[in-house]
């Protein structure tokens, strides 16, 4: 049984691959502290990211939208006014509302994302802000310059270019915070947390924590690479290759073309890895505190993470294009007040959007919405559905997009035209998983069809073999894109719509 308005923590693990923790199966120890949080919670295997990128994937975690339809899909782009999001609605609710954000996506930009929170702390960019800081005249002044001109960054191709170059990189990533401050970030959350605690506040909290630490550059300490992949912890042309990439921002999220080579593959890895290992131990101290202060009885606690990483597999680097397993497949474990669900495992296919529907039903929370708002249903789309051993909830499909990132794609447009042409990298790509299957589309062609069971990783394309499967899933698909259509706009269903996608839509629960 869940307190009548528990406290909620979620923390959002950017960048983070499942395939690469321990608690989904990884054999080298990059996460000692979440392994054994996870032994008294509910792990989610088939948990699906809305999105590949850290922008349209918090807007989805703020407000339970997909991409399509809360329409946050640039850097530029801003949240708008039609769906409350998640720190606003549990704030008018009477929820103290406060945020701790490593990355400079979510905190620096002028989105929208921090709508809703009474505090909000940015480890990242040139105006780091801290709880208790009493900043000076200077500090003051030097804020007012930094916010714009760091904004202008995310509207100006020119800029973006600009500061990829290799010379720049090393200066920005090292001295601009770009990863933010993880150590320093989690010991002001437990400060926060502790201080609210001795205050005898009564107002329950929501917090959202964002580690930014297994981003690229990888820069991990050496004994955190020495215990994740010892034999790689001494090798000097491994060492060297990395330091290179680090200052190779354009590689960081571009098609693997040239491709890397097998050792140099394994090398991103294990220094990734070590990065993941590094953040895990400034994660257990929060999660230890938790478990020592008694805050987990009172407390419901959601780990996942905004999206994952590639590198170089199917033919890509970093998170900017494709739906593969490796950007959209993510860890997802949920620790309920009172220990209810301790050890279960879920197998179903859930979005992570559906964080936001859990939040609100555990704070016993429903947005003033009419009842053909996609939120409506806060109840239905809880992932407690999953827990109650609803499989069938949200339909028992997820979704995911992939809307290519415009500024990063206009400098590669520049850079490698033919590129650009040949993979098809203007369009958005999505997927569906349903029934064990899983179809990625490219805008309205199929690039692959996989049943994940007996092949995780996506190596056989099974759409030619299986072409009713194939027809099927693109149906749900494209009845998905017309919802995200109409919920975007709060319009009606173009008249013109096709009859499958109407009956599609009916039955997936978009339409009356």
């Amino acid at each position: 049984m869940l307190p009548e308005r528990p406290d909620i923590l979620l923390i959002v693990l950017d960048t983070v691959r499942r395939d690469r923790l321990g608690i989904y199966g990884c054999a080298r120890p990059t996460s000692p502290a979440l392994d054994a949080f996870a032994a008294d919670s509910t792990l989610f295997l088939q948990a699906v990211s809305p999105a590949q990128w850290t922008v349209p994937a918090h807007a989805s975690l703020f407000t339970g939208l997909y991409p399509g339809a809360h329409g946050v899909t640039e850097a530029s782009h801003k949240l708008s006014g039609l769906h409350p999001t998640l720190a606003e609605t549990l704030r008018a609710a009477g929820y103290h509302t406060a945020g701790f954000s490593n990355n400079p996506l979510v905190g620096v930009l002028d989105n929208d994302l921090t709508r809703g929170f009474t505090d909000f702390f940015v480890y990242a960019g040139a105006a780091v802000n801290r709880p208790l800081e009493k900043p000076g005249l200077l500090q003051r002044r030097w804020r007012r310059f930094a916010q714009p001109t760091q904004n202008r960054f995310a509207h100006s191709d020119a800029l973006f270019r600009a500061s990829l170059n290799a010379l720049l990189v090393p200066l920005w990533t090292r001295f601009v915070n770009y990863k933010g401050d993880t150590a320093q970030s989690v010991t002001d959350l437990i400060d926060y947390l502790q201080r609210r605690r001795a205050s005898g506040s009564c107002a329950p909290l929501f917090a959202f924590l964002n580690l930014m630490g297994a981003h690229l550059p990888y820069r991990p300490p050496r004994s955190a690479l020495e215990a994740v992949a010892p034999e790689l912890g001494r090798d000097r042309r491994a060492a060297a290759f990395v330091r290179r990439f680090n200052a190779q921002a354009v590689r960081w999220a571009s098609p693997d073309e040239p491709p890397l080579q097998d050792w140099q593959r394994a090398a991103l890895s294990a220094w990734y890895g070590a990065e993941l290992r590094a953040q895990d131990a400034h994660l257990g101290r929060l999660l230890e505190y938790l478990t020592t202060s008694g805050a987990l009885d009172s407390t419901l606690v959601v780990i996942a993470a905004d999206h994952g990483e590639g590198h170089g597999d199917h033919g890509y680097i970093g998170h900017s294009f494709v739906v593969y397993q490796e950007l959209v497949h993510v860890p997802l474990l949920v620790r309920w007040p009172g220990g209810a669900g301790r050890g279960a495992r879920i197998a179903g296919p859930v979005s992570t959007r559906r964080i936001y529907h859990t939040a609100l039903e555990a704070a016993g929370v429903t947005p003033p919405l009419d009842a053909a708002d996609p939120n409506a249903n806060v109840r239905g789309l809880s992932l407690a559905r999953a827990l109650a051993g609803d499989v069938d909830a949200d339909c028992g499909t997820a979704f995911a997009e992939a809307y290519p990132p415009g500024t990063l794609l206009r400098l590669l447009e520049r850079r490698a035209p033919d590129l650009v042409e040949r993979l098809r990298l203007r369009q958005t790509r999505r997927a569906v998983y349903a029934d064990g299957w899983k179809l990625a589309a490219v805008d309205s062609k199929v690039e692959g069809l996989f049943y994940l069971a007996s092949d995780p990783a996506e190596s056989r394309d099974l759409a030619t073999a299986e072409p009713d499967c194939a027809a099927s899933l693109m149906a749900r698909l494209q009845a998905f894109t017309a919802a995200q259509a109409v919920q975007s706009s709060g319009g009606p269903l173009p008249a013109q719509a096709d009859a499958a996608v109407v009956a599609s839509l009916r039955a997936l629960g978009y339409i009356e």
